[in-house]
């Protein structure tokens, strides 16, 4: 759920030698989200695509699931290392963004900085 193309070592395995150290997949790592962050996350299009935030420039991809119930978004600092990576659900309980091993709040201001170039 939260895959950015490198490999990683397996939560059980983690777990095992530190049971305090990696989240399970099921284990309430969310933030709720609010209106502004809502409008700017579903102003971006889907597909990829660059941006600017701050001063760097980003190649971004945002993909929808689940007949608009879920969406996944990464980002890459182009000529950088910075990476963003998010999933956000609407859920009956509330719309809920799992950031991807990031902060919420890196994610947020993110999303609500990012200016779509193409």
């Amino acid at each position: 759920w939260c895959s950015g193309g490198t490999v990683k070592t397996s939560n059980a395995s983690v777990r095992a030698q530190n049971p305090r150290s990696v989240p399970r997949k099921t284990d309430p790592v969310t933030a709720t989200v609010d209106a502004r962050f809502l409008a700017a996350f579903h102003a971006l299009p889907d597909g990829t695509h660059t941006g600017r935030y701050q001063t760097r420039r980003y190649v971004w991809s945002k993909n929808t699931f689940n007949t608009g119930k879920s969406w996944k978004l990464v980002a890459e600092e182009l000529g950088g290392s910075d990476y963003i990576s998010l999933n956000l659900y609407a859920l009956a309980s509330g719309t809920r963004l799992y950031p991807c091993e990031m902060p919420a709040a890196k994610v947020t201001a993110f999303i609500r900085g990012l200016i779509i170039e193409d």
